[in-house]
C-alpha cells in the first residue's frame, strides 16, 4: 500500500496541479493537507502592522474552504491544521506511514526554509519530499538559459523565452481521489483564530461598495472570473487599451489574486486565451495579457536567481550607496492616504479599504514613497504584503526593487511625475473623487493639485486645507515646472 501526503501551499486548485495529480497517480491512497501557519499573521515588530492583513487572510480561508469542497466532490477531504507546517506534516506523514510528501516548489526565503525544515524532519522516517515546479507559465526546466544567466532586462528575457521555449500543456484534475482513512479532517479556522478583533472582522464582512472587484477566494470563483472576462464579456479584446484605467471591475483582468494563491494556473489562462484567439479574435490585447503573465514569470525567476537579495534594502543590485529615511510619522501618512497629494491618497485609501490597487496606482504610490519622501522602500513593500489580496512575494518585492532603483529597471533613477500621471490617467478626476469624497465638489482641472486652491476657492468647493483635507507633505508645484 503506497501512501503520499500532499501538502497544499500556494497551489489551492485541482485543475493543472501537477504535484497533486502525480500524487493521485503514484499512490494507492493520498492525504491532502493544508496547514495555516500563525506566524504569517503576526505583527511585524518594527512596523506595527500584521504580515497578513484581514482581507488577504479572508481570501485565503475562502480558497481553502473551496478546495475542501472540491476534494469532497471527488470522494476525499482536505485535512486542515493550524501550527508549524514542517512539524505537523512530518508527524502526520510518519503517522500514516507515508512513502513520500509531495508539494509545490517555492522560491523565496521563508518558503524554502520551510521546505528544508520539513525535509530534515522527514529523514528519520525515511520519507522523501518531492517538489513540483508549477507556479509559472514557462517551466523552469524549459528555459533556454541557465538560471545564472537570467537576463537582467525583462525585454531580453521575453524575447528569449518566446522564441526558444515552449509552454507545457495543462493537466486535467483527478476525477476520484482515494483518501487515507480515519484521519480527523480538522476544523476550518476563522479570522478570530489568528487574533483579528471582533470589530475588524465585522468591518470585513461589510466591504466598501466602491471596490473595483468583489474578491472571493477559491478555484471555483477563479474559473468563473475567467469565463466571464473572456467568453461572456469578451473584455480581453480591449485589454491593452483599458488596462491603465482606475475605476470599475472590467478595465483589467483582475486575475492576480487567484493567481497569487494558486486558485488558477497561468497555463490555464494561457490555454483559454489561445482558444479565444482561435474562436473569436486575435489582436494586440489578447497578446498583452500573456505579456503580463510573462512579467509574473520573470519576477519569479529573478527571485530564484537572487534569493533573499530581493528582500534586502540594497536589492538585487546590491546597491549600498542609497540612504533611506525611517520616519514613522511620514510613513503613516502615506499608509493612511493623508499625504495631501490627491492621486496618491486615493490609491492608498483604495488599497486600505479593499485590498486592491491598480498597476498604475502601485507604480505611482511606490515612486512617491521612495523618490519624493525618501522612505525605505522595504517598508512600502511590507505594507503592500500586509494589505494586498493579490500579494505574491516575487511580484511584490520584485516590483518594489524596480521602483526603488535597486532592481531590474534598465533606466537609472526612473521617476514618476505624479501630477502628469494623475492628469493623464484620471483626467476628469473621477477616480480621485471616488475615493476622496471630501474633494467631491472640486472641479477636474483643480482636483489633482488642491493645495493651490485659494481661500475663496476652498470655501466655494467645501475644502479646508489642513482640516477637511491635509496639506501636502511636499510642494507639488515642482511637477508643474517639469
Amino acid at each position: 500500500m503506497k501512501r503520499i501526503l500532499y501538502w497544499f501551499r500556494n497551489d489551492l486548485r485541482l485543475y493543472d496541479n501537477e504535484g497533486f495529480s502525480r500524487a493521485v497517480q503514484h499512490a494507492d491512497e493520498v492525504l491532502p493537507v493544508f496547514v495555516f501557519d500563525p506566524s504569517q499573521f503576526a505583527e511585524l515588530p518594527k512596523l506595527g502592522f500584521r504580515k497578513t492583513g484581514i482581507l488577504r487572510a479572508k481570501f485565503l480561508i475562502e480558497s481553502v474552504i473551496d478546495l475542501r469542497r472540491s476534494l469532497r466532490n471527488r470522494g476525499a477531504h482536505l485535512i486542515v491544521r493550524v501550527g508549524d507546517p514542517a512539524k505537523i506534516l512530518a508527524e502526520m506523514a510518519g503517522q500514516i506511514g507515508a512513502n513520500a510528501v509531495y508539494a509545490s516548489k517555492e522560491v523565496t526565503q521563508e518558503e524554502t526554509d520551510e521546505e528544508s525544515s520539513l525535509s530534515k524532519l522527514l529523514k528519520p522516517h525515511n520519507i522523501d519530499l518531492e517538489l513540483f515546479w508549477m507556479s509559472t507559465l514557462y517551466h523552469v526546466r524549459d528555459l533556454p538559459f541557465d538560471m545564472a544567466r537570467l537576463p537582467m532586462a525583462f525585454t531580453q528575457f521575453r524575447k528569449l523565452v518566446e522564441n526558444r521555449a515552449k509552454i507545457r500543456s495543462t493537466i486535467e484534475d483527478p476525477v476520484r481521489v482515494k483518501l487515507v482513512p480515519e484521519i480527523d479532517p480538522g476544523d476550518m479556522p476563522d479570522l478570530a483564530t489568528f487574533g483579528f478583533s471582533a470589530e475588524t472582522i465585522e468591518a470585513s464582512n461589510h466591504p466598501d461598495d466602491r471596490r473595483a472587484v468583489p474578491f472571493k477566494g477559491g478555484e471555483t470563483t477563479a474559473l468563473e472570473r475567467l469565463q466571464r472576462y473572456l467568453w461572456e464579456r469578451g473584455l480581453i479584446k480591449t485589454y491593452k487599451e483599458t488596462r491603465n484605467e482606475l475605476l470599475g471591475e472590467d478595465y483589467s483582468s483582475k486575475f492576480s489574486a487567484w493567481l497569487a494563491h494558486g486558485c488558477i494556473s497561468p497555463r490555464m489562462i494561457y490555454e483559454e486565451v489561445m482558444r479565444y484567439e482561435a474562436e473569436r479574435v486575435k489582436n494586440e490585447s489578447t497578446y498583452w495579457l500573456i505579456f503580463e503573465l510573462l512579467w509574473r514569470d520573470y519576477f519569479r525567476f529573478v527571485a530564484l536567481r537572487f534569493g533573499d537579495r530581493i528582500f534586502r534594502q540594497s536589492g538585487i543590485r546590491h546597491d549600498l550607496k542609497k540612504r533611506w529615511l525611517h520616519d514613522h510619522k511620514l510613513f503613516a501618512k502615506w499608509t493612511k492616504g493623508e499625504t495631501g497629494i490627491p492621486f496618491i491618497d486615493a490609491n492608498m485609501r483604495e488599497l486600505d479599504l479593499t485590498g486592491f490597487m491598480s498597476n498604475r496606482g502601485r507604480q505611482n504610490v511606490g515612486s512617491f514613497l521612495v523618490k519624493d519622501l525618501g522612505i525605505d522602500w522595504t517598508w512600502g513593500a511590507s505594507w503592500f504584503e500586509s494589505k494586498l489580496v493579490d500579494y505574491d512575494p516575487c511580484s511584490n518585492w520584485g516590483n518594489w526593487n524596480y521602483v526603488a532603483g535597486v532592481g531590474n529597471d534598465p533606466r537609472e533613477d526612473r521617476y514618476f511625475n505624479i501630477y502628469s500621471q494623475a492628469t493623464r490617467y484620471d483626467e476628469q478626476g473621477r477616480y480621485v473623487r471616488h475615493w476622496l469624497p471630501e474633494l467631491a465638489d472640486v472641479p477636474a482641472p483643480m482636483v489633482h493639485i488642491v493645495s493651490n486652491l485659494s481661500h475663496q476657492d476652498q470655501k466655494k468647493y467645501g475644502v479646508t486645507l489642513g482640516d477637511t483635507y491635509p496639506k501636502p507633505l511636499i510642494n507639488p508645484n515642482k511637477w508643474l515646472k517639469k
